[in-house]
């Protein structure tokens, strides 16, 4: 495989945002990466392919600049770009947790626990781990009997766990994400809201799947990604799958968008149960106008018609 994925971010200061975002577009362009890459004046976050030769160059360019002193990639191998386009855009936070005084990661974070001494903690008695992804990250995979926050966005997270602080208190606190980026605020988040010496998982779970001593032990299903692959494995030991499917409940892995482009929620589902509903999350998105499953597949109005009679000749019964 000659192409590869970089996974990064780092907490420093960037003085113009909208000037840097601007350039570092420009150098990404040239150098002929795709991604999505977020700067904010407390630092930068980004998912980016491209050949060996580029993710490289990309790399020695970011390393020789003062501002991105010691940051850390995290690399997967691919069999071609990960996105279709490259994005880089300022924001007013890298990660939106939405708080009234917010966090700084440099100055109040949680203990940074290598994946060995992680999958150590993770095992004692008074230990609880918490998921501070979203619900839909959290289905296809996550570490076993981590707790699951009911929340579609990340910053709803703080309310959630203030109002199940019962389950914290008085326990060894450890958290994780998919890169670190979150934890890195969430943990100092929690620290300041007195749940202790809170933990987490450096470089989080991509670094912990790769890690030689842990295997990626006592992670069940996939890690969802934020790019066109969607899931990638992380337990190198064993594969359980946890994912259940939108229709029928059965083990499935494979996350589509709903066809209604005005809803797309992601949902896990089998190409067979795609296919029978059309792409549709319910019976009205299956119905919608624009279906997009209908346009992509060419399907003729006689196909369609007979789809959702069948569907509703099922919700009948």
């Amino acid at each position: 495989m000659n192409y590869r994925v970089l996974l990064y971010y780092h907490y420093t200061t960037i003085e113009n945002p909208e000037l840097f975002s601007k350039e570092h577009l420009a150098a990404c362009k040239e150098i002929g990466l795709k991604g999505r890459i977020l700067v904010a004046n407390e630092g930068i976050n980004g998912t980016v392919s491209g050949t060996v030769e580029q993710t490289n160059a990309y790399m020695e360019m970011m390393k020789a600049d003062p501002v991105f002193n010691g940051i850390v990639f995290k690399i997967d191998e691919a069999e071609g770009h990960a996105f279709k386009k490259m994005h880089v855009r300022p924001r007013p936070e890298l990660v939106n947790l939405g708080l009234g005084e917010d966090v700084n990661p440099l100055e109040l974070t949680g203990r940074h626990l290598s994946p060995e001494d992680f999958l150590a903690e993770m095992q004692k008695e008074d230990t609880v781990v918490l998921d501070v992804r979203n619900t839909y990250e959290y289905d296809v995979g996550h570490f076993r009997g981590a707790i699951r926050p009911d929340v579609e966005t990340f910053r709803d997270t703080p309310e959630w766990v203030r109002e199940n602080r019962h389950l914290f208190e008085g326990k060894n606190v450890l958290t994780y994400c998919t890169g670190g980026i979150r934890c890195e605020k969430f943990s100092g988040w929690m620290k300041r809201e007195g749940f202790g010496d809170v933990g987490q998982l450096h470089g989080g779970v991509a670094t912990y799947g790769k890690d030689e001593k842990t295997k990626g032990q006592l992670w069940d299903g996939q890690m969802y990604v934020f790019d066109e692959r969607l899931t990638v494995p992380i337990n190198q030991v064993e594969h359980v799958v946890v994912g259940r499917d939108h229709f029928d409940g059965e083990p499935c892995e494979r996350y589509i968008n709903c066809a209604n482009p005005e809803c797309n929620k992601q949902i896990l589902a089998s190409e067979e149960n795609e296919a029978k509903h059309l792409g549709g999350c319910t019976i009205e998105c299956t119905k919608h106008e624009r279906n997009r499953y209908i346009v992509r597949h060419n399907l003729s109005q006689e196909q369609v018609t007979a789809a959702i009679e069948a569907l509703e000749a099922e919700t009948v019964k």
